[in-house]
């Protein structure tokens, strides 16, 4: 945990505010004094998430949350100028990476024109700050690498990474004081990832690894990450995109293995030489029950290492973090005081 803020309090939009992320945030950043305004494209939507997140998954969902509700959808721009009217900071939560059922563009050309109808609306609003949430990229691993090995391998990005990327450098050229963070993956009980990990050791009797499960990465405890983003609101960093992720460095099969073993669960693993990637996905998210829309572009992402370039940003925003074992045992118990684990 970190401090609180001692720093003018300021008006805030929260955008994404029903995703995990966001849902967790705008309780925080009220708990520093901030005025705060969540945004979705469905109000109701957000006010459950807010709901949920306000009694710590164990309340009513419908209990009422004191937080300005407002509609607003970045794809169509609807909203956004009266959403952002009077705003300082803008926290932008909002990936397209679900099926889409207005329109038919790829989710990089959603993340895009979404991102654009937002920094425009910023812009003309006088907004002072955007704060964004995006992803670890195969080319900061490479970075990272190079700087221990003297390497400087390159390594291919998915289409999902890459709009990010993009994503990002339109959010940050719009306006000179925004600020983003980059992250691989968030563990939370409402975390997407987390969960696909969950299911898949619940579900599955033998675990059938492809290559991808030798690869590193520093998943984060959620707990961390919205301390980093409430921070983002008044911090001043040297750097003004910040790769975060937790202090545990852990192969994916190494994620498994820990996961399993925190939901006393046992499970051989058979591990394969190659990804088989779009095959890998489809039958993922079937035994999951996820959307393969979703687990495809997180599979073609394990390109590479997920690692931070640079491992100061819970320094630089006085964030204390959690190890991995505590950011599971978290997830895990907050996931059960509203859904049973099967495998429990």
């Amino acid at each position: 945990m970190r401090n609180r803020s001692s720093s003018a309090p300021m008006r805030i939009l929260v955008t994404g505010a029903s995703g995990f992320a966001g849902s967790l945030l705008v309780p925080r950043l009220r708990a520093d004094g901030h005025t705060v305004r969540a945004a979705g494209r469905e109000p109701q939507r957000v006010r459950a998430a807010l709901a949920h997140s306000h009694t710590g998954g164990a309340g009513p969902a419908g209990e009422d949350v004191d937080v300005d509700v407002v509609r607003a959808d970045v794809l169509s721009a609807d909203g956004l100028a009266a959403a952002l009217a009077d705003i300082d900071v803008a926290y932008y939560l909002i990936h397209s990476m679900e099926r889409q059922t207005t329109d038919r563009l790829p989710f990089p050309e959603r993340e895009r024109l979404a991102a654009e109808n937002f920094a425009q609306a910023a812009v003309h609003a006088g907004v002072r700050r955007i704060v964004y949430l995006g992803g670890l990229t195969p080319r900061a691993r490479a970075n990272a690498t190079a700087e221990r090995t003297g390497s400087d391998a390159d390594v291919q990005i998915s289409r999902h990474l890459a709009s990010r990327a993009h994503v990002e450098r339109v959010l940050l050229d719009a306006l000179p004081d925004s600020l983003a963070l980059r992250a691989s993956i968030v563990i939370g009980a409402r975390s997407r990832s987390f969960r696909l990990l969950v299911h898949l050791l619940e579900r599955l009797p033998v675990l059938t690894l492809p290559a991808w499960h030798a690869l590193r990465t520093q998943p984060i405890d959620a707990r961390d990450v919205v301390e980093m983003l409430a921070a983002c609101a008044t911090a001043s960093p040297p750097r003004r995109s910040l790769d975060i992720g937790g202090p545990d460095v852990l192969t994916y099969g190494d994620m498994l293995s820990s996961i399993a073993e925190l939901m006393l669960v046992n499970r051989p693993t058979v591990t394969l030489k190659v990804n088989l990637t779009g095959v890998t996905a489809r039958l993922a998210a079937a035994i999951a029950g996820e959307d393969p829309e979703l687990v495809l572009p997180l599979m073609e992402g394990l390109q590479g290492d997920l690692l931070p370039a640079d491992d100061r940003a819970a320094e630089l925003l006085g964030v204390r973090l959690h190890s991995f074992d505590s950011a599971v045992e978290h997830a895990l118990a907050e996931w059960e005081q509203t859904e049973r684990l099967a495998a429990r």
